[in-house]
């Protein structure tokens, strides 16, 4: 897939919600940012930021620290999660800062206080933010321990009034079993709430899940290894995989 944002440069969507996992930062390392592979990553946000769309990003912290890993290894749970919030907020001014030596203006809006680095998450300033066209980088999950950064992504995604939820992943889609360990393993083109949740698909967790589909926010799953993809998936592009509330009838690619 070519990066270059301006083929289909015509964006379907006008307000958008991407999702970056902790680990889409690390490369080729075991732990940590890798400043190279955040770079390709900015520079895929401003491409997408520049066909006049407006959008909200929430970024893990699983590069850094997983809350739910820790808890399996005897720290309390909720300790565990709000460490992990603290690592989602170093990521996300990492990457606020590498988009802002590309010229974009950021905010960075955080779940729990911590005035030094962001501002506190109000629904209707990011909304005013997103309409100034500022890039705002949602931290710190849901402020709440238990729930994971998918659950934060479904839930900002909703109250921003995105119009659709861009998962990027290390996998180019959904497929109907673990593509990793099965050759003949299919990628579904489209697919609907009610057929993932038959078929165990594990998009998101169930709770992010829940409240895409009970709030009719569509999920598209794409791959990150290719930064141009966001801007493709934005201009409707036949990249990775839809997850939708429509009921039309389920489709695999073609391979």
């Amino acid at each position: 897939m070519s990066s270059d944002p301006s083929r289909g440069s015509t964006p379907k969507y006008h307000r958008i919600l991407l999702k970056l996992s902790g680990e889409a930062l690390i490369g080729s390392g075991a732990y940590g940012i890798d400043p190279e592979v955040l770079g390709s990553i900015a520079d895929g946000v401003i491409a997408a930021s520049s066909l006049g769309i407006q959008m909200g990003i929430v970024v893990g912290g699983g590069n850094i620290f997983r809350g739910l890993s820790a808890s399996a290894h005897g720290m309390d749970r909720s300790t565990a999660d709000y460490v992990g919030m603290l690592a989602t907020i170093m990521n996300a001014v990492s990457l606020s800062d590498a988009l802002e030596k590309r010229g974009a203006t950021t905010r960075v809006l955080s779940a729990i206080e911590i005035s030094q680095l962001a501002e506190p998450y109000i629904r209707r300033r990011a909304i005013r933010h997103l309409e100034k066209g500022r890039i705002c980088i949602f931290a710190a999950g849901t402020g709440n321990p238990f729930f994971t950064t998918d659950t934060a992504a479904a839930l900002r995604a909703v109250e921003i009034g995105a119009e659709i939820l861009l998962k990027a992943t290390k996998v180019d889609g959904v497929y109907d079993k673990d593509p990793a360990k099965h050759k003949d393993a299919r990628k579904y083109h489209r697919v609907s709430f009610t057929e993932a949740l038959k078929n165990d698909l594990r998009v998101m967790d169930a709770t992010a899940f829940a409240l895409c589909r009970d709030n009719n926010m569509n999920i598209a799953v794409f791959a990150m290894n290719d930064s141009g993809n966001i801007s493709q998936v934005i201009c409707g592009a036949d990249v990775g995989t839809l997850i939708t509330s429509d009921t039309e009838q389920t489709r695999f690619s073609e391979v």
